[in-house]
């Protein structure tokens, strides 16, 4: 009988595929995982508390750095819940606007994640493509707001910046492109049978579990629960645009594998029929005053980013800055669910099962 000994095991947070500064503390005997502990505030900035000195407006450079690989959701789930308070009507072509670079935003995420997991799981190929396509999204927002990363784009009552000429070509252009690229990545990887057998079946939960953990986007959706504000609550101009939900009830790696695929394939079905309606003229501005006070009182308002539900629960006093600023954080609380996935698992399954959370840890921090 072979005898082991526990061993406490830190896996960060230094380790590339943590995908940040995040650690995770786990108690092994031999290749299995006993207990694990996820440890965060490495990255901590307090941006909830730093809001109440802030103006509205100026609190949105502070949601860029939450979830960075999707900030123009961040900006847009702030300054909609000020809007939702202040009752404003925003102009159509902004509408637009923001409902196309948010698309694009969801796009560039899950190549990110795709080309980020593929490359924990030992695959280098993938990350080189996925970050070469996403960098065409990139080039689309640099041209837009002048950044690549952290955008500062959205603004109380529409955008900071009109697209300018032939930008929304250009979105027409990248559209056709992107499909065929989709496939190919299907075509590269979803099949393989390494892949599969490194995925299928691991870190499987069911709906109840799911819903009892607050979990949200693709990390709900793959335990069959048909959930996404974009068609359950819709907001911005969303009801306007066919598209389907992607859900799967296999409830592992593999189901949220391709959830979020086929969210990217969805996507690009909203952005066709954005541009085809694409007003020709018209403000990217409503009527907001110089000085932005929202009425008193409080609100919350939620959106779909690539990770899940994100919200913003909103106290004003009717001054220029709000009293109280809370951010629900979809991977903070997706995150939740991982020490009872860990529980059991060998330590090679571990990243497998970090990766298909799809965590980034500044949103996690906060």
């Amino acid at each position: 009988m072979i005898r082991t000994e526990e061993l406490l095991l830190n896996v960060g947070p230094q380790h590339p595929s943590t995908h940040g500064v995040f650690r995770i503390i786990v108690k092994i005997d031999g290749e299995v995982i006993k207990e694990a502990i996820p440890v965060m505030g490495y990255l901590h900035r307090g941006t909830e508390k730093l809001a109440e000195d802030l103006t509205y407006t100026q609190i949105i450079p502070y949601t860029d750095r939450l979830d960075y690989v999707s900030a123009m959701t961040n900006n847009y789930v702030l300054v909609h819940t000020v809007e939702k308070l202040m009752q404003l009507e925003i102009p159509e072509r902004a509408e637009f606007l923001r409902l196309i670079v948010m698309e694009l935003q969801r796009v560039a995420s899950h190549m990110v994640w795709w080309g980020t997991y593929l490359l924990d799981i030992g695959a280098m190929s993938p990350f080189l493509f996925a970050f070469r396509d996403r960098e065409i999204i990139i080039d689309l927002f640099n041209e837009l707001c002048g950044a690549r990363l952290t955008y500062n784009y959205m603004r109380v009552g529409g955008v900071k910046w009109d697209a300018p000429e032939g930008w929304i070509d250009k979105v027409r252009k990248f559209i056709p492109y992107m499909k065929d690229k989709l496939d190919e990545y299907n075509a590269l990887v979803s099949g393989n049978e390494i892949f599969l057998a490194r995925i299928k079946g691991i870190g499987k939960y069911d709906a109840q579990t799911a819903i009892d953990y607050g979990l949200s986007g693709a990390n709900l959706r793959c335990t069959g629960v048909n959930w996404d504000l974009r068609k359950d609550q819709p907001y911005s101009i969303y009801n306007r645009f066919d598209f389907d939900v992607p859900v799967r009830d296999g409830g592992d790696c593999h189901d949220r594998y391709l959830i979020r695929l086929e969210e990217i394939r969805q996507s690009l079905r909203i952005l066709e029929q954005a541009v085809e309606q694409f007003p020709a003229d018209g403000d990217i501005m409503g009527k907001v005053p110089r000085v932005l006070r929202a009425p008193e009182g409080e609100v919350y308002g939620r959106i779909e980013s690539p990770r899940g539900e994100i919200g913003v629960y909103l106290v004003s006093k009717g001054k220029d800055k709000p009293f109280r600023l809370k951010f629900r954080r979809p991977s903070f609380v997706n995150l939740q669910i991982l020490p009872k996935l860990l529980e059991g698992e060998t330590m090679t399954n571990m990243i497998t099962i970090l990766g298909g959370i799809d965590i980034v840890v500044g949103e996690v921090d906060g």
